[in-house]
């Protein structure tokens, strides 16, 4: 079950407190050293920034569903300066979109411009990349794994050199709720398929 990293972005944030929406996300946390998203920044009408933060640890994310993510109450949410792991991570400054994507020998792949997400554990598992103008012709996009990944800098990651192993297709996003969600949408009424005239008798 994989979700492109995009589509975290202004994903609504359901309070279980409140039984609706309170935020929605607005840029992901990521520690680099664990290629792994740690925390949301969040905004909204309900975000206090004094009181609550507007930071949310995907460790207080209790599900994940197509609805939003599911918390307990705004308590959920912390800030700067609160959390010192946490904090080490956002002084890394780390973005993983436009980042440049380099083999070991120096090979230009090219830049991400997307990422596939594990919502079980925000486990960043591939990386969408763009080819440069001159590759792009033939293969616009690569997708890698982080298994092929052999070390993250400021600037760039590095890959393995085996390019023509690495996979030319984007995985298609294969999310499909295995719970129970308090947000879901009502059941409709099944449609009756009796004709009119059975109908009137």
């Amino acid at each position: 079950m994989l979700i492109n990293g995009s589509r975290l972005k202004n994903y609504p944030v359901l309070s279980l407190h409140i039984g609706g929406k309170t935020a929605h996300t607005t840029e992901p946390i990521i520690d680099p050293r664990k290629f792994q998203i740690v925390g949301f920044y969040v905004d909204g009408p309900l975000v206090n920034y004094e009181e609550n933060g507007n930071i949310l640890e995907t460790k207080m994310i209790r599900e994940f569903s197509n609805l939003g993510m599911v918390i307990d109450s705004v308590d959920d949410f912390t800030e700067e300066g609160e959390v010192v792991k946490l904090d080490e991570v956002i002084n890394l400054h780390f973005k993983l979109e436009g980042m440049k994507v380099v083999t070991k020998k120096k090979t230009k792949l090219g830049k991400v411009i997307d990422y596939t997400v594990d919502p079980k554990d925000y486990m960043i598992l591939q990386l969408i990349v763009q080819r440069p103008p001159v590759k792009a012709f033939l293969d616009p996009e690569l997708v890698i794994s982080r298994k092929e990944i052999v070390e993250v800098t400021d600037e760039k990651i590095i890959v393995k050199d085996e390019e023509e192993k690495i996979k030319k297709k984007a995985v298609k996003e294969d999310f499909v709720p295995n719970f129970v969600n308090p947000f879901r949408e009502p059941n409709f009424a099944k449609a009756d398929s009796r004709t009119p005239d059975e109908r009137d008798n």
